[in-house]
């Protein structure tokens, strides 16, 4: 009887110690998850006076970063000063999904032309360091609740005074605000969807992304509805291959007799390709009547081919091998044919 009471006791005694220690660590342990260099809320900011050479890092670096923060730093320099940052080598957050940083990233904002200067995830900082456009700039580093890496990141800044020479870039308005015609040119010179997405909504072109494929109950193409494809039509597929038919260099078959002007002998064999500009001037960004694909760029490239040439006096034919020079367009572009 005596034994199972000393169990049961011993029992007790354990479970009651243990909420005791988790009582202890959430009372004392939890608040050191605020650091001093950030802060929780990503509502708030941790404002930093830039005077000289200094840091922002992520919790622990160069460790493991914790779950679940949302830390903002403002930079502020002098009005007549101008930050320069530079990305510590040392530099691992979660992994990109899709090319994109959607968990775990630190991210750059320039609240001067309120423009995401990048977001950077996965194991390559960035090599290039960020000058700001007026003296002040944002750093926004964000963690999600799952896998937290090593050893996160390190942001060296310091300020650099305004150059004298340093030109005053016109305040564009932003894209919202852009007439048709100013808004098409802009967006007709992005090379990738992503890029236009940056260029619309720099601070959530990330997201939009994401909502771009995803159908809604307003608008469901045929081939949702028809189930033929998973997402829609691969908009950068569809300019790449738009570009490969406008004005570009091309094969193209020439008759080197003609090309040449060599109607006395006889080739073989008797054409060849070579590259010259083709395709027409639908996306020519020049206001015209009349745009035209010509060679902005053109090389002469010899080819070995087998010449066949009468001998005088009936003798017979002469076979050689011979070098044909012919010329080929390298680049291409649409240019204005108006008077």
């Amino acid at each position: 009887m005596i034994l199972p009471l000393i169990f049961l006791l011993a029992s007790l005694l354990q479970h009651y110690g243990a909420e005791a220690e988790s009582s202890h660590v959430s009372k004392f342990l939890l608040p050191s998850v605020k650091e001093k260099n950030g802060v929780q809320d990503s509502a708030q900011e941790k404002v930093l006076t830039v005077s000289g050479e200094g840091m922002v890092h992520s919790p622990d670096f160069p460790h493991t970063y914790p779950r679940n923060t949302v830390l903002v730093w403002r930079l502020v320099a002098a009005s007549n000063m101008r930050i320069q940052l530079t990305f510590d080598e040392r530099f691992g957050l979660e992994d990109p999904e899709d090319g994109i940083c959607k968990y775990d990233f630190v991210e750059i904002e320039d609240p001067t032309e309120k423009t995401l200067l990048g977001r950077w995830c996965g194991s390559q900082p960035g090599t290039e360091s960020h000058k700001s456009k007026g003296n002040q700039i944002i750093i926004r580093f964000i963690s999600d609740e799952y896998f937290p890496s090593e050893p996160g990141f390190c942001i060296h800044y310091s300020p650099l005074p305004v150059s004298i020479s340093e030109p005053e870039v016109p305040a564009l308005p932003p894209p919202s605000l852009q007439g048709v015609e100013e808004l098409s040119e802009a967006v007709a010179g992005l090379s990738t969807v992503e890029e236009v997405m940056k260029y619309l909504e720099p601070e959530r072109w990330q997201l939009d992304m994401e909502e771009l494929y995803k159908p809604t109950w307003q608008v469901l193409g045929k081939s949702f509805i028809l189930n033929k494809k998973a997402r829609g039509a691969d908009l950068n597929l569809l300019r790449e291959e738009v570009r490969l038919y406008s004005c570009t260099p091309r094969n193209y078959s020439v008759s080197l007799r003609e090309e040449l002007k060599r109607t006395d002998v006889i080739f073989w064999p008797s054409c060849l390709l070579v590259k010259r500009c083709g395709g027409n001037c639908a996306c020519c960004s020049h206001h015209c009547y009349d745009c035209q694909c010509v060679p902005a760029r053109v090389a002469k490239k010899y080819h070995e081919v087998l010449l066949l040439k009468h001998r005088g006096g009936g003798r017979g034919l002469l076979k050689s091998m011979t070098d044909v020079p012919l010329e080929h367009h390298e680049e291409c572009s649409c240019v204005c044919k108006d008077d």
